[in-house]
């Protein structure tokens, strides 16, 4: 049997400890999506924990990396389809005024129908598009 449920395990163990430190620590929302937005349109008023979050958020894969670990995904090698998803992404959290982390972890857990509603809809919305491209496309 497989281990690699593990990873994804910690991973999530440490998403959801990095949101409950976040919250209880600061008063704020661990949504990576307002927290790089605030960082971008100026609207953030903690500047330092911004570039502290965005450098663990960069710096801690690469080190891992350059440790030798390495991970696979199903990302398509297909440079202009990254860059539309990542387009798509960074409208959708701004029309929903949030991302995963911010309605789905935290949200979630703080018991919050608004958060629920947004990750119902961007959990749909991602089946929709999977189907979509991989069926009717073939990508």
């Amino acid at each position: 049997m497989e281990i690699a449920w593990l990873w994804g395990l910690l991973g999530g163990l440490l998403i959801g400890t990095g949101g409950a430190v976040l919250l209880l620590g600061a008063g704020r929302i661990m949504g990576a999506s307002g927290i790089v937005g605030g960082l971008v349109d100026g609207s953030g008023t903690h500047r330092g924990a911004t570039l502290a979050f965005l450098a663990g958020l960069i710096g801690a894969p690469a080190l891992l990396s350059l440790a030798g670990w390495s991970a696979t995904t199903g990302a398509t090698s297909q440079i202009w389809l990254l860059i539309l998803a990542g387009l798509a992404v960074g409208v959708g959290t701004r029309f929903a005024n949030g991302c995963t982390s911010g309605h789905g972890v935290c949200g979630l857990s703080r018991l919050s129908l608004r958060g629920l509603v947004a990750t119902l809809f961007y959990i749909g919305a991602g089946v929709i598009t999977v189907t979509v491209l991989r069926i009717g496309l073939g990508l």
